[in-house]
């Protein structure tokens, strides 16, 4: 199953977070378990407004970590953040 990179940016004890393979997809929380929990819920939320009508999801393929560090807009972004693997589908 595909892992989608969140990125968890503490800002001054608000917590933004962002997917550098789905751009716009974004959420924040005032915790970081509260940003976690709110970055399962958008990648789940992302999953199943673009799905297909044969029942794929039409979420573009992440890119593996390695493929990452060689994007440097990723590694701007995540200098100093938090990196968490959220698999999708999103288990129960």
């Amino acid at each position: 199953m595909p892992l989608y990179i969140a990125v968890i940016r503490d800002r001054a004890g608000h917590f933004d977070v962002s997917f550098p393979d789905l751009p716009g997809l974004v959420t924040a929380g005032d915790s970081y378990d509260e940003a976690l929990e709110e970055a399962i819920e958008a990648l789940e939320a992302a999953g199943e407004e673009s799905s297909n009508p044969d029942g794929t999801i039409g979420l573009k393929a992440p890119r593996s970590f390695e493929e990452l560090q060689r994007d440097p807009g990723f590694v701007a972004l995540a200098d100093g953040a938090t990196l968490v693997e959220i698999e999708w589908p999103v288990a129960d």
